[in-house]
């Protein structure tokens, strides 16, 4: 791994910085925590100043590319509404709820960097 990698690595200490899983050693994304906002189709980006080292994030490939560019806190509104999503749209969840193979919380979704007071 590159130092720059490993810098953005040892952020977390290999955890991705939304959920929290252990990050593989190749295959992890380094995720910009304010999005850029690419275009890509000439390359360019909305907010070029946020290309930086220090605002990029360890993040796993399924948390980063479920993020894609948006800002955390609408992510976070859309990761909320899954829910509600899943009881109006799949009957395979609706009803593996109905045998108690799923508990529903309203918890607030609470990312690994938070928990963990960065």
């Amino acid at each position: 791994m590159n130092k720059k990698r490993q810098a953005i690595w040892d952020k977390s200490g290999g955890k991705c910085w939304y959920c929290g899983c252990d990050l593989p050693e190749k295959g992890w994304h380094a995720d910009h925590f304010e999005p850029i906002q690419r275009n890509w189709w000439d390359g360019t980006c909305q907010h070029p100043e946020r290309d930086t080292e220090e605002n990029k994030v360890p993040a796993c490939a399924s948390c980063n590319l479920n993020k894609h560019s948006m800002p955390l806190e609408s992510w976070r509104k859309i990761i909320q509404g899954y829910v509600f999503s899943l009881n109006r749209d799949s009957t395979q969840y609706r009803l593996a709820k109905r045998y108690g193979l799923i508990q529903e919380t309203d918890m607030k979704v609470t990312f690994w960097f938070e928990e963990n007071g960065y």
